[in-house]
């Protein structure tokens, strides 16, 4: 077998000592290297150097297939790296990778952690949310931000949301001679005086976590009062079983909060909604939450809004539900394709029965009173029930 063309190579603050002898052969005979500036320099390339475009686009390599060709990145290039971006574009026997220490693995040395026990993140080219679901008391986090400003403005971040109290290190030029390491609070932190390729890590402190159980309070997500509320929406998750890497398909979304607590299990979800201002509300719950990446907001009305999405594992219906919606539905289900709905007007409800009657599954009726005062005394004060109807394609 031939060569590959292609090298990726992993390159660290010590630069060119640091690499292996076999990084230094492919680098000596690479026609072109890319790579960040800061690479570039590190490897001494020169002439060969390009650096890469701004956005990133793995696209340009190609342009170079069959010539031997380098590519640098920082550590190792499949953590958060261009790796991966390069690798899915090409045949296996096209690449080879030399990585070298990540910086997450160089940060966890530098501070005692136990890795495989840390929560390891790129936010350079990412929002901060993305640490939402991550919070909690003790949670100890690497994450890779852009640079000095982008640390401080994480700090400010935390504190704003009550995590202030969190130990807070600065990592940069990790593994190099200008190495320097610095431990604050992240409410008193202040711009440090350092470059580029920054590893924030931080053991959280002060804030309340997101629970890890189904149902999170009404009042966590933006919406009109078209919500699944907490109780039902726990009963809905519950007969949902979510996991991770399963799709779900939320028609009638409302405000997107079955749609959410899917993905924080590690799962994606199509949120379906045919008003724009809920649809809104979607999007600004699921970046609230850190969720935008999983959550495609689809706004249109179903059945038609369907037609273009992929296969789901899993459905959820939570209002509309007519004979036709459901037809064009079960229509489009895969078998073993999970299928939950919930109804509280007669009709629906009426609806909910004869399918069960003629596929099966599980019906229930659910009856929930809050207290609530009644004068000096306090009474039960009854919410509409809700039929849920839950089965198996």
């Amino acid at each position: 077998m031939a060569d590959p063309w292609l090298t990726i190579i992993g390159i660290g603050e010590d630069g060119l000592a640091g690499l292996s002898e076999a990084s230094r052969k492919a680098l000596a005979r690479a026609e072109t290297v890319f790579g960040g500036e800061r690479h570039l320099a590190l490897a001494d390339v020169g002439s060969r150097g390009r650096p890469w475009p701004v956005p990133f686009d793995a696209n340009i390599v190609l342009s170079c297939r069959g010539r031997p060709t380098a590519v640098l990145a920082s550590g190792d290039p499949f953590w958060h790296g261009a790796g991966a971006s390069l690798a899915e574009k090409l045949h296996g026997d096209e690449w080879i990778a030399h990585p070298a220490p990540s910086t997450f693995s160089l940060a966890a040395a530098r501070l005692g952690w136990r890795l495989e026990s840390v929560i390891c993140l790129g936010l350079h080219a990412a929002p901060f949310e993305r640490l939402v679901p991550h919070l909690a008391h003790g949670a100890r986090i690497i994450c890779l931000v852009r640079d000095a400003k982008a640390a401080g403005d994480l700090a400010r971040w935390l504190s704003e949301r009550g995590w202030g109290a969190s130990a807070f290190w600065i990592l940069a030029a990790l593994g190099g001679p200008n190495e320097s390491v610095g431990e604050y609070r992240a409410e008193s932190y202040t711009r440090a005086s350092a470059g580029n390729l920054i590893a924030v890590a931080l053991e959280a402190e002060g804030g309340q976590g997101l629970s890890r159980s189904s149902g999170l309070p009404d009042d966590f997500f933006a919406h009109d009062g078209q919500i699944t509320k907490r109780p039902m929406r726990a009963l809905a998750l519950s007969a949902l079983a979510p996991c991770p890497g399963r799709r779900l398909w939320d028609v009638g979304a409302g405000s997107g909060s079955i749609s959410i607590e899917w993905a924080l299990c590690g799962g994606t979800a199509i949120a379906v909604e045919a008003r724009d201002d809920r649809a809104a509300n979607i999007r600004s719950n699921a970046a609230e939450f850190g969720l935008e990446h999983r959550i495609n907001v689809v706004a249109g009305k179903a059945p038609e809004a369907l037609a273009a999405l992929g296969p789901p594992d899993a459905v959820f219906i939570g209002g509309g539900l007519d004979g036709a919606l459901f037809d064009a539905v079960w229509a489009r289900l895969a078998p073993g394709t999970r299928v939950v709905a919930h109804a509280v007007t007669l009709e629906t409800e009426a609806l909910l029965g004869e399918l069960h009657q003629r596929h099966g599954g599980e019906l229930m009726r659910v009856e929930i009173a809050h207290a609530a005062p009644l004068g000096r005394y306090r009474s039960w004060n009854a919410a509409r029930p809700v039929v849920q109807w839950s089965t198996n394609r």
